[in-house]
C-alpha cells in the first residue's frame, strides 16, 4: 500500500544478531561462572551429607544409651554369634540379623531397632549419607545393605565381638556410668575396609590390637573420614558419636591413613584418645 499524499514511507527496522565474537564473550562468561560456583554448589552438598550423617549418629547414640539405661547401664554387645545366645545359626549384630544366602537381613532382631523409627536398608539412618548403597560391597551371607557405621565392641563389649573376642574377651564388658573420658571415646564412626570394591564393616576397628600381653599397631584400621575430603583423596573428617551422647566431626591428618584414595585410618595414633582410654592398663 502506497502512504498518502505527503505522508513519508515507514523506517525499515533491521534487526541484527550476535556477531561471533559477541557469541564467544557470552559463552566464556557463562563458563567463568559456572567455574566459580561449582566448587561452592560442591561444596554445599557436602556440608549436607555430613549434617545428615551427623544427624543419623545423633539418633543411634540415642538409641544406645536408652538401651544401657534399659540393661541396667551395661551398654549394647557388638554381636551375638552363639546359637544358644541367637536361638538360629544366623548371627545378631547391634543392627540386625545378617541374613543367609536364601535370605535376608533382619533389622527388628537389632539391640538398636526397639529405639529407632525405621527399617535397615539402603539410606536409612544406619547408612552414611556420603557412603550410599551402589559404593561398596555388602558383607554378609546375604549381600544386602547392613550399616556403613561401625560400633566400638572392642573397648566396650570385648567377650561379644567375633573376630578379636579370642584375644581380647578376658576384658569388661562396660557400663555407662565407668566409661571414663566419655567426651572423646567413639562408639559410633564412618567405617569401610578398602579393597576394590572397598567393603562396609560394622566394628570400629582401633588403630592399635592387643594379643599376647602387648599392643600391635593394626594394619587395616577402620575409621572412614570421607566427609569434606579434598579432590583426588585424602584426610577428611570423620562424623562420630560419643559416649557421652554428643555427635560431632573429627579431622584426620595424611600420615594417620593408611589408604588414602578411600580416606581409612584412625583418628590419630593414640587409642587412648578415641578408642580405649585404658589401654595402658591391659598389660
Amino acid at each position: 500500500m502506497k502512504p498518502a499524499r505527503g505522508e513519508s514511507a515507514p523506517a525499515v527496522v533491521t534487526r541484527g544478531g550476535f556477531s561471533l565474537v559477541e557469541l564467544l564473550v557470552v559463552i566464556a562468561t557463562i563458563a567463568l561462572l559456572s567455574g566459580l560456583l561449582l566448587p561452592t554448589l560442591a561444596g554445599a552438598r557436602s556440608a549436607a551429607r555430613t549434617t545428615r550423617c551427623l544427624s543419623n549418629q545423633r539418633h543411634l547414640i540415642t538409641a544406645w544409651t536408652m538401651y544401657a539405661n534399659d540393661s541396667r547401664d551395661r551398654v549394647m554387645p557388638l554381636a551375638y554369634v552363639d546359637q544358644r545366645l541367637t536361638g538360629t545359626a544366623e548371627a545378631v549384630y547391634w543392627w540386625g540379623t545378617h541374613g543367609t544366602g536364601a535370605g535376608g537381613v533382619d533389622h527388628s532382631r537389632g539391640f538398636v531397632a526397639p529405639y529407632l523409627d525405621g527399617s535397615l536398608g539402603a539410606a536409612s539412618v544406619y547408612e552414611c549419607p556420603a557412603q550410599p548403597w551402589g559404593t561398596y560391597a555388602a558383607q554378609g551371607p546375604s549381600r544386602q545393605p547392613t550399616s556403613t557405621y561401625g560400633y566400638n565392641g572392642y573397648y566396650l563389649s570385648p567377650p561379644t565381638t567375633p573376630g578379636w573376642s579370642a584375644s581380647i574377651g578376658f576384658r569388661p564388658w562396660r557400663r555407662l556410668g565407668e566409661i571414663p573420658s566419655p567426651e572423646r571415646l567413639f562408639v559410633f564412626a564412618d567405617t569401610l575396609m578398602a579393597g576394590d570394591p572397598p567393603m562396609n564393616n560394622a566394628l570400629l576397628d582401633p588403630p592399635m590390637l592387643y594379643s599376647g600381653g602387648a599392643w600391635a599397631e593394626n594394619a587395616s584400621p577402620t575409621t572412614a573420614f570421607r566427609h569434606e575430603r579434598p579432590r583426588g583423596g585424602g584426610a577428611g573428617v570423620v562424623c562420630a558419636a560419643r559416649a557421652d551422647g554428643s555427635v560431632r566431626t573429627a579431622p584426620s591428618e595424611a600420615r594417620w591413613l593408611v589408604d588414602g584414595v578411600l580416606g581409612i585410618g584412625s583418628a590419630g595414633t593414640d587409642i587412648e584418645a578415641h578408642y580405649v582410654p585404658d589401654a595402658r592398663s591391659w598389660r
